[in-house]
């Protein structure tokens, strides 16, 4: 992370040399990071480039620098450069400071709808990126500001944290002249990053093939369990036809007959429930002879399929092994990471650990709706790209009230088609056509709260709620739906772990 030294120096050589620039583009590459395109000439060279600036609030690198290639854009642009594409589309910088003698740094854009100014915090963890209105009030944030300042949420008006004005520390990268240092400090970042994404990396793949490789070995023997049974089912037809050449003497509560077996000529014991009947004992023994077969076609066309990914997941665990600590490791990794099926469990990894560790995304305040109404029937609530609320059904009680309750006008319900699920409610707030990425975020949601949750395709039911009934005397968690049409949606990790991280509380 920058210091304070660092900081006052940056913001005067971009106030000198990039003042009058044209912001040309703007790409969010990860959850921390903003890549200005800025368009202009500088004083040693009057013809007009273009330059690549970083804005990131990464807890260890936060910083302002010169980067040399503008990183890929996601297919789906987040809300907070999607603010900036709408609002500073060929907006011109106006300036550079730092506030309050702080470790925030301030670019004044000036664009056809008034002034603003994107505003690095470079606070460690509590580290962001702000958007901030012509009086100073927060549009948006880059991360949630529950993880960083919650008191700082839109509408807010930024100031400058009340611990102490940190030391101004020393310029690390003094010796570099003014039209190098953003780039030099770039230089020495991007070297540490690169180095703890290898690591990091390796980590995180390293844990998911272990718990995988476990399950893969549990789900194999489980199968191979089943398989030997094969011989307790012949046993059980054999015992089935013993009994029906028997039937008249078996006696009455009796808990086993021994017959004899004329293809070997031995004398058979066979056990009989004494509660039932001889045709009785008869149909359940040939009941458990058919169980027993089921299992075993099922389990004989699975236990291929298990021991060959096992087999993958012992591979791959050999060539991380095999490139542990060489060159060839972040190649390695870069490999694996593309496969499709461990691309899969990552991503899966990856929603699980954000959805249960994601702290609120604002302290946003509770419904009138939802008050005095017991804890158990509160839906979760996340935030969409458009900052409309879905809502989401706890229990089977919870689903019911929340889409004959809670839900009204022209709010829109999703369901999957064919699968059980939590109940999913966007809040359209009189909408009569809610935008196109907010309804994607429902069917998002829809489809990680229910059965469907690791499918990487789903055909999602979107209907309005005036269209959703409850038949008297159904079940918890039933309703009827008439209408509505269906959206057959492309899952989106990013998309998910988005979503998840907006959660509102309580």
């Amino acid at each position: 992370m920058l210091n304070l030294s660092e900081l006052r120096r940056a913001a005067d050589i971009i106030d000198r040399l990039f003042a009058g620039h044209r912001l040309e583009r703007s790409v969010q590459a990860g959850d921390d990071r903003v890549v200005l395109t800025l368009y202009g000439p500088q004083p040693e060279d009057p013809k007009a480039r273009k330059r690549l600036l970083l804005l990131t609030c990464h807890g260890q690198g936060g910083r302002v620098s010169q980067v040399d290639a503008l990183p890929k854009a996601p297919q789906n642009p987040p809300a907070f450069v999607s603010w900036l594409r709408a609002h500073l589309a060929s907006a011109r910088l106006r300036g550079a400071r730092v506030v309050g003698d702080d470790r925030a740094l301030a670019l004044a854009f000036e664009a056809r709808e008034g002034r603003f100014e994107l505003l690095l915090s470079l606070l460690g963890k509590r580290s962001n990126l702000y958007i901030l209105d012509e009086g100073g009030q927060v549009i948006l944030a880059l991360r949630p500001p529950a993880r960083t300042r919650p008191e700082i949420v839109p509408g807010a008006v930024f100031a400058p944290p009340a611990s102490g004005l940190p030391s101004p520390g020393v310029d690390r990268f003094a010796e570099a002249p003014d039209g190098e240092f953003l780039s030099a400090i770039e230089a020495n970042y991007s070297a540490d990053e690169d180095q703890r994404e290898v690591e990091g990396a390796g980590r995180e793949i390293r844990k998911v093939l272990k718990r995988e490789a476990k399950n893969a070995e549990r789900r194999l023997a489980k199968i191979e369990s089943e398989l030997a049974e094969a011989d307790q089912a012949g046993e059980l037809q054999r015992h089935g036809e013993l009994l029906k050449a028997s039937l008249s003497e078996i006696r009455p509560g009796a808990s086993e007959i021994r017959v004899r077996d004329f293809e070997t000529d031995e004398e058979v014991t066979i056990a009989l429930d004494p509660r039932l009947g001889p045709r009785e004992n008869l149909e359940a023994t040939f009941k458990r002879y058919q169980k027993f077969v089921r299992r075993l076609t099922k389990a004989g066309g699975k236990e291929e399929e298990a021991r060959a990914w096992l087999e993958k997941i012992r591979g791959f665990v050999a060539q991380l092994e095999a490139a542990e600590g060489t060159d060839e490791e972040p190649a390695v990794l870069e490999a694996l990471a593309a496969d499709e099926a461990l691309a899969r469990l990552l991503g899966r990894r990856r929603a699980a650990r954000s959805e249960a560790g994601s702290a609120p995304a604002e302290q946003a305040q509770v419904p009138a709706r939802f008050r005095g109404l017991p804890r158990k029937l509160h839906p979760r609530r996340y935030l969409s790209r458009d900052e409309l609320e879905i809502w989401v059904g706890r229990s089977d009680e919870g689903n019911d009230y929340l889409t004959t309750r809670l839900a009204r006008g022209k709010d829109l319900f999703f369901h999957l088609d064919g699968a059980p699920g939590s109940h999913v409610v966007l809040r359209t707030e009189g909408r009569d056509e809610p935008p196109p990425e907010s309804v994607l975020d429902a069917c998002e949601l829809a489809v990680h709260f229910s059965k469907q949750k690791n499918a990487g395709h789903a055909d999602v039911h979107v209907v309005p709620i005036k269209q959703v009934s409850k038949p008297r005397g159904a079940k918890k968690g039933l309703v009827y739906v008439t209408g509505g049409r269906s959206i057959r949606l492309r899952r989106e990790e990013a998309r998910l772990r988005r979503l998840l991280d907006a959660r509102l509380e309580p």
